[in-house]
């Protein structure tokens, strides 16, 4: 009789269950028990590296923001040497919040119940009436500090883990860090963020969300449909009322990983084509990128790229470059190329996490980006852009949040909480001819693999001793 492993829920099903790794299918339930999310803040939430933020929202001393890990509160400050630090926003004394406060800048931060006083690197100062010495003599000042998370800064991008011995930010991204350089490494002066991230509640679970991220190109097809019928700028009539433009753009090569990172690397050479009237072919590297430089670049800002990159990285910038994908768990990014009435493209660049909160509702929180060297005016219609197709209410966005809700609930039915999620559609090609980048990499039509293997990564994550 084989052994059980794993989690067990109260009434008996085991975590294991849950996942068919022979079929490659995951049953719905795993969407909606509160069993399941309390464990996955242990497991999931409580063990990987987890993103909050950009270092461009606090660039002062005392600058701090309000962010969660999971359930979890924490404070995201800049202490006065310039370094970022994440506590937890959680007063050792009562667990009353530290700060109630979404951002703002403090040398100092006071509870309000009792009035503890810390640092922004989390150290505790004191209590009020000192001579009474009201924070006891049982502990030392240096073991009444905030719960310190291990941070690490990428590409300007604040990361944390309460996993303060476990593998480092480069071991979890692996082989996709590759990648992700030509979003966040990929100039001099990098990006910024362009304000503080929008927000919203949805009522779903997380993963409805966190899945999709992990580079699903096939719903574009149907639910993001009018983007081939009415705002493709490369699309004969014909092929706009058969969709057979916008199924190219799911033409390309995905990169998946261990660890639930994926990467959509979709072909420029229609639009290329398309700007330069000259077959991809024909061209040079350098002639490819001057002609349609990464989003949210100008060509004076493509020489940068040989200061950050390496040629082999170049070379994917300017074939199949990182359009759309994820980081484990909750993660999705958006660098898009999109077309203008006039012919031209203009870059839309922003990044979502979907933060729990609780087993039928996540915060949908979205970052838009600019490089800091893009000229003020093509800042102006990025942002302008971003918000329109990416933003809270955005046309792309509005498309997504409407189905997550609809999953969760069918997650929770006598009957559908036994259905399962499928993903069936296996790459059977491997990298593109001359494809010089690392990782698990596929070429053609976009298929299951990449969301396949996040699901994985969850399943041996919710599986593995604590």
């Amino acid at each position: 009789m084989k052994a059980q492993k794993g989690p067990v829920l109260r009434d008996g099903t085991t975590v294991e269950s849950l996942v068919d790794l022979q079929m490659r299918e995951v049953k719905l339930r795993a969407l909606s028990d509160p069993e399941i999310y309390e464990i996955e803040q242990r497991k999931v939430f409580g063990k990987v590296w987890l993103l909050l933020g950009h270092e461009s929202e606090i660039p002062n001393a005392g600058d701090y923001v309000q962010r969660h890990m999971g359930d979890d509160s924490v404070i995201v400050a800049r202490d006065r040497a310039g370094q970022i630090h994440v506590n937890l926003n959680v007063c050792p004394h009562r667990g009353m919040k530290i700060t109630t406060h979404e951002a703002g800048n403090a040398q100092v931060h006071t509870c309000i119940y009792h009035g503890w006083a810390f640092t922004n690197s989390g150290d505790f100062l004191g209590a009020p009436v000192a001579e009474e010495c009201m924070h006891g003599k049982m502990l030392s000042k240096e073991q009444l500090g905030l719960q310190k998370a291990r941070v690490q800064l990428y590409g300007g991008l604040i990361w944390a883990t309460w996993n303060i011995d476990g593998p480092s930010l480069e071991e979890f991204l692996g082989d996709t860090k590759w990648y992700y350089d030509m979003l966040y490494t990929r100039s001099n002066k990098g990006l910024e963020v362009a304000g503080p991230p929008q927000r919203f509640i949805v009522r779903g679970n997380w993963k409805t969300a966190g899945e999709q991220s992990a580079a699903d190109g096939y719903h574009t097809l149907t639910l993001h449909r009018w983007l081939g019928e009415g705002a493709g700028a490369y699309q004969s009539e014909e092929a706009k009322k058969a969709g057979e433009e916008l199924a190219k753009e799911m033409l390309g090569a995905e990169v998946s990983s261990p660890h639930g990172h994926a990467l959509r690397c979709i072909d420029l050479a229609r639009k290329i084509k398309k700007l330069t009237g000259k077959d991809p072919a024909e061209l040079t590297v350098e002639e490819k990128l001057m002609a349609l430089p990464p989003p949210g670049m100008t060509a004076d800002m493509v020489s940068q790229l040989k200061e950050n990159l390496t040629a082999e990285q170049i070379q994917v910038m300017s074939w199949m470059p990182p359009q759309v994908g994820g980081m484990f768990p909750n993660i999705i990014f958006e660098f898009l190329y999109i077309p203008q009435p006039d012919g031209g493209v203009v870059g839309s660049l922003a990044l979502h996490t979907y933060v729990p909160k609780g087993p039928d509702k996540l915060e949908f929180t979205n970052w838009i980006f600019v490089e800091r060297d893009t000229p003020p005016e093509l800042k102006k219609q990025m942002i302008e852009q971003s918000v329109r197709l990416l933003g809270t209410s955005g046309m792309v966005e509005a498309d997504d949040s409407d189905t997550w809700p609809h999953m969760t609930l069918s997650a929770k039915g006598a009957q559908g909480r036994n259905s399962t999620m499928k993903y069936q559609a296996v790459y059977e090609t491997g990298a593109p001819k001359g494809w010089p980048g690392p990782g698990i990499v596929n070429e053609g039509f976009t298929k299951d693999d990449t969301q396949w293997h996040w699901w994985k990564y969850w399943y041996e994550l919710m599986m593995a001793d604590e």
